[in-house]
């Protein structure tokens, strides 16, 4: 009686074949790199939910860090409040100038109060902040996480055994909830009050009157719809900034492309995320 054979092992395979298959894959992703970065923007964003509901439940976990919740709103809102009030206080200025222009053409511009204040409370007082503050908070987020990435510090807070999204994302993430909308609503009081200015200047319209016009019309809906814009714009910045700090690989040039790469997904991410709050709203 013949005795029953063993099927084979698998070969593994050998380490020219392993370069060659990778060499394949690189020319594929060459030939259709518009089906390889959809593949690689939907890992990045899978990664960035991952990490903000980590960083979430850490949030809500005690131990509290405080201290370290505090010197980040301190470094990332305080040392933002120059270019926040320059950027709203030029926003005021030229968007009151060119609504008073249009509107002197039809003899309403006593009314710019009401158009300049409902402009700068529901998108431009948080978008722009957004977009201005938010890429100097994102890119210094990333370059600092980048560099401790490479240089292993995120490593060794692990070897340690503490936890470095608590450490190092969760701080950010609190701070950057608390430093868009107090921006935010900085950046609202200084545009009314500098478009006050210019058309008191150049049309003649009393500041009463102008601030009459602006308070008759806004809403309390109008003013926390911004900040609550501000807030979301504020958590997408910080999960985007610490992931792809997080995510730094090859050295100094990678801080470098990662930081790049930081500021244009935030402020695409802003943009798309503001479309559907305003169409949110719009709703009520």
């Amino acid at each position: 009686m013949s005795e029953p054979t063993l099927p084979p092992a698998p070969r593994r395979p050998a380490s020219g074949e392993t370069e060659l298959a990778e060499m394949v894959q690189q020319e594929l992703e060459s030939i259709i790199p518009f089906t390889a970065r959809i593949n690689r923007a939907w890992m990045q964003l899978g990664g960035m939910l991952f990490m903000f509901v980590r960083a979430c439940v850490r949030a809500v976990t005690p131990p509290l860090a405080l201290g370290s919740i505090g010197y980040q709103v301190v470094m990332l809102g305080v040392r933002s409040l120059s270019i926040a009030t320059l950027v709203a206080l030029f926003a005021g200025l030229v968007l009151s100038l060119q609504f008073a222009y249009f509107l002197a053409k039809f003899g309403v511009q006593h009314t710019v109060g009401k158009v300049v204040i409902l402009t700068l409370f529901r998108e431009l007082g948080p978008v722009l902040t957004a977009l201005t503050v938010g890429a100097r908070i994102g890119s210094g987020i990333t370059a600092e996480l980048g560099s401790m990435k490479v240089t292993e510090q995120i490593d060794a807070i692990s070897a340690l055994g503490a936890d470095p999204i608590k450490k190092l994302v969760t701080p950010r993430l609190i701070a950057c909830g608390i430093v868009l909308p107090a921006l935010t609503a900085l950046a609202d009081v200084v545009g009314l009050i500098a478009g006050s200015v210019v058309v008191n200047q150049q049309y003649d319209i009393p500041f009463d009157q102008y601030f009459r016009s602006a308070i008759d019309t806004v809403s309390l809906m109008d003013f926390w719809g911004g900040i609550f814009k501000s807030f979301v714009f504020g958590l997408i910045i910080a999960i985007v900034g610490c992931f792809k700090g997080f995510s730094v690989t090859g050295g100094t040039e990678g801080v470098g492309q990662a930081t790049t790469e930081t500021v244009a997904i935030a402020s695409v991410a802003v943009c798309l995320s503001d479309f559907f709050m305003t169409k949110l709203f719009m709703a009520f």
